[in-house]
């Protein structure tokens, strides 16, 4: 049993059981799903659930945010699945497809991209290390074998990129992983890359595509150089995935293990090499291109824009659409501008949300955002943005700002990224020039620090700590305090045992009473802090004066309707009065959708009271007592 065992078990509970899910994956801080349905995922309870972040849905999959440790938790959870950890689960020829060209374009990037993206970063370092070491030692090292050996593995994954992503989209694609190798070697033997063809004489030229010094069965071959390129193998693997489809229904199943493959790298490599690749490798240069000229027309602007978006597009999982694009500028030009604003980005992030903690009055928030603080400082933003910046608005704004100061200063003074290596501390050296040229470094360290200096103290002047008029209200309730909860809903009670969702019947969230609701209105049930108003408004979280935290969710499942029949009368973060409205929901859009409009009231730190004491009544009014807490 592994250290996440528990916390992996639960998360697939919580996603609808592995007979729910098609597909899982990670990156370097989220577990990536496809469902088969989503909306038998219960959202609420992964939000709520210790040690995951938030939940995300994006590019056609159903993100679990958990931090650092996604890995072991991946691992527990290919455990509990009995899946090959290198494979992902579930077939992906009975997977439902991400709907829109944008979705389809996120879910083929991340798929093909997130598993190498660690390794790249490790090659990246080795990268790094030898610029630091050539400027410290000279010429000397440069000419020494560990020179030689680092450089080699530096440059090992960028050279022979095709055959890995090769792996990787032939993952996706649903191909022989060996025969997406052998495209991807294939692609990068050394005789048909443009520099060796090249030698010779020209035959022709075909337009905008290039020169041509050879034929393949008298058709011309455009010559290209395909090491270190990342878009062709990937188109060349999704044409191969037809003909592989083709192929088995064609072939005779006694030879099927050998001539399918024959059939596929028959048809696929010469298409790929006289078709495929050439288009592809024009439309990569135009790309390039076009930021390049972007780029060039104000880089001020560019970055400044770049650096603004750059944490939103993470939210939504879009950031991925950008690293082919920084890949392909590192090809044709040795290096890239478009990556710079992952630093800016990630430290300006971290510096919002140190100074949350300078303001923070609540203890154990404090402590909990030093680790978030740290991965930060690491180049890992998606703790500190779920957990603290972005609920509480003004701190994510304010990162973003000092995001878009810190990239437009650093495009402006021309900082270029040289190597696809880590992000945060680690990730420094990826400006140290090939020559060893370290200015760079102290230009990029200048624009973060400005960053920083922008988003902590904007944060500082304009974030207030809600908790300041309740002190310490997440901590343990103070003996001998009591409180009385109101009905929040006008209906009939109902024991939490007798709720048809285990989350709740169970008492796992903790204990209460539910109520089936003749009316829509939903009111305070006490005075106290709205802790958690959910972005699908099903559910909304108050800490009482006291300390008493209740959750009132509102419908079974009702996350699936997105928001659909839920108007919110007041935000996350506002001090509410006991019998104040706070949503108005239409019970017939719940009724229509088929879903169970009984509504838990938990009090969600049971573990906090003594006991709780509910009412006899079979039926209330809102704003009737239904509990009374004993702390």
């Amino acid at each position: 049993m592994g250290k996440y065992t528990k916390l992996a078990s639960a998360i697939l509970q919580e996603v609808g059981g592995k007979e729910n899910v098609n597909t899982v994956t990670h990156c370097i801080t989220r577990l990536r799903f496809k469902l088969k349905d989503e909306s038998k995922a219960n959202e609420a309870a992964l939000k709520d659930m210790d040690g995951v972040i938030t939940v995300v849905k994006s590019g056609g999959q159903f993100q679990v945010v958990i931090g650092n440790q996604v890995s072991l938790v991946y691992a527990d959870l290919c455990d509990i699945m009995g899946i090959d950890m290198s494979s992902n689960a579930g077939s992906e020829e009975t997977e439902e497809k991400p709907k829109g060209i944008i979705n389809k374009f996120i879910d083929i990037i991340s798929a093909c991209f997130a598993p190498i993206l660690g390794p790249m970063v490790a090659c990246g370092l080795f990268k790094g290390i030898n610029a630091i070491l050539v400027w410290i030692l000279g010429a000397a090292y440069q000419s020494s074998g560990v020179y030689l050996v680092f450089n080699a593995i530096g440059d090992s994954i960028f050279y022979f990129m095709p055959i890995i992503l090769g792996y990787s989209a032939a993952k996706k694609f649903n191909v022989n992983v060996v025969v997406g190798m052998l495209l991807g070697a294939t692609m990068c033997y050394p005789s048909i890359q443009k520099t060796a063809l090249s030698a010779g004489e020209a035959l022709g030229t075909i337009g905008i595509l290039g020169d041509y010094y050879t034929t393949f069965a008298n058709i011309p071959m455009i010559a290209a150089d395909y090491t270190t390129t990342v878009i062709p193998v990937v188109v060349v693997v999704a044409f191969a995935a037809w003909i592989q489809k083709l192929a088995k229904k064609v072939v005779p199943d006694l030879i099927q293990s050998y001539f399918v493959p024959f059939m596929v790298l028959l048809i696929a490599l010469p298409v790929g090499l006289l078709i495929i690749g050439p288009i592809v490798q024009l439309f990569t240069n135009l790309l390039s291109n076009g930021f390049s000229a972007l780029f060039n027309f104000s880089p001020l602007v560019t970055g400044i824009v770049m650096g603004f978006f750059w944490q939103v597009l993470i939210i939504f999982g879009l950031h991925w659409s950008a690293v082919p694009v920084a890949m392909i500028n590192l090809q044709l030009m040795g290096y890239d501008t478009l990556m710079l604003v992952t630093h800016p980005a990630a430290f300006a992030q971290t510096a919002a949300l140190i100074a949350m903690c300078v303001k923070l009055k609540n203890k154990k928030k404090k402590m909990m955002a030093v680790p978030a603080i740290i991965s930060g400082l690491m180049g890992v933003t998606e703790p500190s943005i779920y957990g603290y910046t972005l609920p509480a608005k003004w701190p994510f704004i304010a990162s973003m700002i000092g995001a878009a100061v810190g990239n437009g200063l650093m495009s402006m003074f021309g900082v270029k990224r040289y190597i696809m290596g880590a992000g945060g501390i680690p990730g420094m050296v990826n400006y140290i020039s090939p020559d060893g040229d370290v200015s760079g470094v102290v230009m990029a360290a200048v624009c973060i620090l400005i960053a920083m200096a922008i988003a902590f103290a904007l944060t500082l002047i304009m974030w207030k700590d809600k908790e300041e008029a309740v002190q310490e209200t997440t901590s343990s309730v103070q003996k001998g305090d009591d409180d009385m909860i109101a009905a929040p809903m006008k209906g009939n009670v109902i024991a939490l045992n007798e709720v048809k969702d285990e989350v709740f019947s169970s008492g796992a969230m903790g204990d209460g009473v539910a109520i089936e609701p003749s009316e829509g209105s939903v009111y305070a049930p006490v005075n106290g802090t709205v802790s958690t108003l959910f972005p699908t408004y099903h559910a909304i979280g108050i800490t009482s004066d006291q300390g008493i935290e209740v959750l009132i969710h509102v419908g079974m499942d009702t996350v699936s309707l997105q928001g659909k029949g839920f108007t919110p009368k007041i935000a996350q973060g506002d001090h509410v009065e006991k019998g104040q409205l706070l949503m108005d929901v239409d019970l017939d859009v719940l009724k229509q959708a088929g879903l169970s409009t009984i509504t838990p009231i938990i009090i969600t730190n049971t573990n906090d009271c003594a006991s709780i004491e509910k009412v006899e009544a079979t039926t209330v009014a809102s704003g009737d007592p239904l509990m009374k807490v004993i702390k």
